[in-house]
């Protein structure tokens, strides 16, 4: 089932830092090494194949 809990705090994006607040809903979550990781939408355009080949975010 999915876990959709909204964060309490400013996200960041894992990438370039860019910040929000709220959360977009453009923003992609991911689950690295057990903890959450927001990606911006301009992020996550830019590595769309990698993320969609589940690419370790290392290779980005």
């Amino acid at each position: 089932m999915n876990d959709a809990r909204v964060p309490e705090e400013p996200v960041s994006c894992a990438r370039c830092g860019r910040t929000a607040d709220p959360l977009p809903v453009t923003w992609t979550c991911s689950v690295e090494n057990g903890r959450r990781e927001y990606i911006c939408d301009e992020c996550a355009r830019d590595n769309l194949r990698a993320i969609e080949a589940r690419l370790n975010p290392n290779w980005w």
